[in-house]
């Protein structure tokens, strides 16, 4: 009786070792196809090739430097623009839109594209200076507007824009956007 047991239990044994075996083998094939596409695999880098300061963002915030060429790329953006882009334009704005704040700022978009279709007046922005604020996640650029009607230049303003962002996880959006009074104008007009 005691080898009949003994048998059964070195049976129990061995199925056990087996699977463990068996699982063992899956487990290293699997490390091994691992290895093999770590090493084949193209690798991706994210190249910024307009500096050489380095960026970051992580979900504890923006770094400045990353905050002021979004800024930047978005003010160039935002500010020049022809009839014959307005579609273009727009899209592209949205895209950077925070989920949150896409409708109002679609709303303005859209009057601002009304008022410029079939019109000859473009609008070209040169920047002179931004200012960030990781923390606040604002930006304001300032710089010369300069308004054409065909080729002609009829306007050249010094103007500043104040941007919004909103950050969710590492995802940096557009929350809002706002033409900042000159010393010239009062608030509200």
């Amino acid at each position: 009786m005691q080898a009949e047991f003994a048998h059964e239990q070195a049976q129990t044994f061995l199925r056990q070792r087996n699977r463990f075996a068996v699982l063992a083998g899956v487990l290293g094939l699997t490390t091994l196809v691992s290895l093999g596409a770590a090493v084949t695999g193209d690798e991706k880098v994210v190249l910024v090739p307009i500096t050489s300061e380095r960026i970051t963002v992580s979900s504890g915030g923006v770094d400045a430097p990353y905050l002021e060429l979004v800024t930047r790329d978005t003010a160039l953006m935002f500010l020049n623009r022809a009839p014959e882009s307005l579609d273009y334009w727009m899209a592209n704005i949205l895209k950077l839109a925070d989920p949150a704040s896409h409708g109002v700022l679609k709303a303005d978009l859209v009057k601002i594209v009304e008022e410029q279709r079939g019109s000859d007046i473009s609008q070209a922005f040169v920047i002179a200076q931004i200012h960030v604020d990781p923390k606040a996640l604002t930006s304001t650029v300032e710089g010369t507007l300069k308004t054409f009607v065909g080729a002609q230049v009829i306007a050249s303003q010094r103007r500043a824009f104040r941007f919004r962002w909103s950050q969710r996880g590492l995802s940096l959006a557009l929350a809002g956007f706002e033409q900042l009074p000159t010393d010239k104008e009062e608030p509200g007009q």
